[in-house]
């Protein structure tokens, strides 16, 4: 559970739809083990591509459970394919489930997919797409780096190079009606208690640095009830591997991430919710904007009162659709961009 403290577990999940669509069980292999996925196609024509479904951090069961559903329509009516998988342990896919799988060996991951997709001849393979949410905007642009022929990659609630957390905690401490000192004494602990996790120190060093946050109702559900001394430990002995950004403090977890995006030529739609209070969408737009704007056809859309989801919201909180049980209305517009961008591609 350690991992929740220093990534955002976000899972987009797809409004049930009752589109036909060709589908077949799709499976491939990476480091020895089976990955179970599904493949749709369109009904009456033969596919542009294959746009793959990246998905954000967390576990997944999204081969049963049918996510992204709505996406994936759109994405079908626009003339391609999408394949979509379970990571390992999770669904059908064999192998365990790994929190600290690092964003490098996930790219991987999806570089297997496209090279048996590939292999098998599947019908569109030989244009692919990339879709993906939160997490996915560090995973694709590796990707693209790393395999030269992507043709197009769509970005949904992207993320910069550094850890996201620090403004999940503020926004959502915020939301919940902390006065500013009281964000600010609370992001500080937080903030210290990363440090001397990182730096090696002891659990009596990290309890002390972060007594008040230790207390806080947001953090205690966040954290499944705090973090206990086995737990820190065990998450300290993997973070000590990661690099601190040495300005901010927060986990970098792409180095020279600029270079990386600068460096990307195909077409990019960027979609962001405004309301988001997971991810800092403005940041990521700007970035976006001084690097894949350079070089390549970058849009980018937003959509106001719309979550780190792209879901409908009044407060864009971590918790809020839980809490409130509001319906899972898409933001207006968000599918309808995607087909007329890609369309217009």
């Amino acid at each position: 559970m350690m991992r929740v403290l220093f990534i955002c577990i976000l899972l987009l999940i797809g409004i049930p739809s009752a589109a036909n669509s060709k589908q077949e069980v799709f499976e491939f292999e990476f480091e020895g083990v089976r990955l179970n996925g599904i493949l749709n196609f369109p009904t009456d024509s033969i596919p542009k591509g294959i746009v793959l479904i990246v998905h954000g951090s967390g576990q997944t069961n999204a081969v049963a459970q049918n996510w992204y559903s709505d996406v994936r329509e759109s994405i079908l009516l626009s003339g391609y394919a999408t394949y979509m998988w379970d990571k390992m342990g999770c669904g059908a896919s064999g192998g365990r489930f790994d929190y600290n799988q690092t964003v490098y060996n996930s790219a991987l991951e999806v570089i297997a997919a496209i090279m048996a997709l590939k292999e098998n001849k599947v019908a569109g393979s030989s244009a692919i797409g990339l879709w993906g949410i939160s997490r996915a905007g560090w995973i694709n642009p590796i990707v693209i780096r790393e395999y030269k022929d992507i043709k197009f990659w769509i970005s949904v609630s992207g993320v910069d190079g550094q850890e996201n957390f620090k403004y999940l905690l503020a926004e959502n401490l915020k939301i919940n009606g902390h006065p500013p000192d009281s964000v600010d004494l609370l992001v500080n602990e937080w903030l210290m208690g990363t440090k001397i996790t990182h730096a090696g120190g002891s659990f009596e060093a990290y309890r002390q640095a972060t007594t008040h946050l230790a207390k806080n109702p947001f953090w205690l559900r966040f954290t499944n009830g705090g973090i206990s001394e086995q737990g820190f430990y065990t998450y300290q002995q993997t973070f000590k591997k990661e690099v601190l950004d040495p300005e901010t403090g927060l986990q970098v977890y792409i180095e020279d991430f600029g270079s990386i995006l600068s460096g990307i030529t195909c077409p990019v739609l960027a979609v962001f919710g405004e309301n988001d209070r997971n991810v800092d969408w403005t940041k990521t737009k700007r970035l976006y904007e001084n690097t894949l704007g350079k070089n390549t056809d970058l849009s980018v859309v937003s959509f106001p009162n719309c979550n780190h989801n792209l879901f409908q919201g009044q407060t864009g909180g971590f918790y809020e659709m839980e809490d409130g049980n509001l319906p899972y209305t898409r933001c207006i517009d968000f599918l309808d961009a995607m087909e007329a961008w890609l369309a217009k591609i």
